[in-house]
């Protein structure tokens, strides 16, 4: 039998009894049709999973007891940040469930000169959400214990800033050109920040101030790959190289 894993957002303790939020109760009860006594595992994003069994599975409630707490060790050793610009319709979305898949740390949604996105303040704290449920969900599936970040989009400059403030490791740009490639990077830090440019790339500005940041282009082949799949092959290749694949 498959085992199930409920992300719940809040504290949970061996012997506590939690009810499950609406849209997962109504998965549980539902679409799985589990019952009571039928086991379960809830996970809340602190590097656990919480053994459970049911025990109601009603219309109005389903309730779990947590019987036991497993530390959960299937964290990438490469701690990378995907700074991606924002893609049209659901490509976003496609990025951040495969990327969270793939082991990324930080999503970080960016604005850049080519940018055809556009989000003002109350859209952009939707799809935020939006993207935050969909790394909750990819979770789930993959069996990680711990959300990966999802930002607020930023403009390219603004980001590269704080970036500078907060953090070093290894920064490369997804670039057709780019002088590297990811078998000749050699030595790695295990902190590193990928850069990934819109539909039409980055722009000649976007371009200056990721060289005057520090990062490195970094090229995947002679084949010009789209945005939603640049970022996804270049995570999976450091991964089959220096991560845990």
């Amino acid at each position: 039998m498959r085992t199930v894993r409920i992300h719940l957002d809040q504290p949970l303790k061996i012997g506590g009894e939690v009810a499950l939020p609406p849209q997962a109760a109504g998965h549980v009860a539902r679409v799985l049709r589990l019952r009571r006594g039928d086991p379960l595992v809830l996970f809340n994003g602190d590097g656990q999973d919480f053994s459970c069994e049911l025990l109601e599975t009603g219309a109005r409630e389903v309730r779990a007891r947590v019987l036991a707490a497993q530390p959960v060790s299937n964290e990438s050793p490469l701690r990378i940040t995907l700074a991606q610009a924002l893609a049209r319709g659901e490509k976003m979305d496609w990025i951040v469930q495969k990327a969270t898949e793939l082991g990324v740390a930080v999503i970080v949604p960016l604005v850049t000169e080519r940018s055809e996105v556009k989000l003002d303040g109350v859209r952009a704290g939707k799809r935020v959400e939006h993207w935050r449920g969909v790394a909750v969900g990819a979770c789930e599936q993959s069996g990680r214990a711990r959300i990966p970040g999802v930002h607020a989009p930023e403009t390219l400059p603004a980001w590269l800033q704080s970036l500078d403030s907060q953090r070093a490791g290894m920064r490369l740009a997804l670039l057709p050109q780019g002088e590297l490639a990811p078998r000749s990077l050699g030595h790695i830090e295990s902190d590193m920040v990928l850069a990934v440019g819109p539909e039409g790339g980055f722009g000649e500005g976007d371009l200056a101030v990721l060289h005057a940041a520090g990062f490195r282009g970094l090229s995947l082949g002679p084949r010009v790959l789209r945005t939603e799949t640049a970022g996804i092959a270049a995570i999976a290749a450091l991964q089959a190289l220096y991560g845990d694949f």
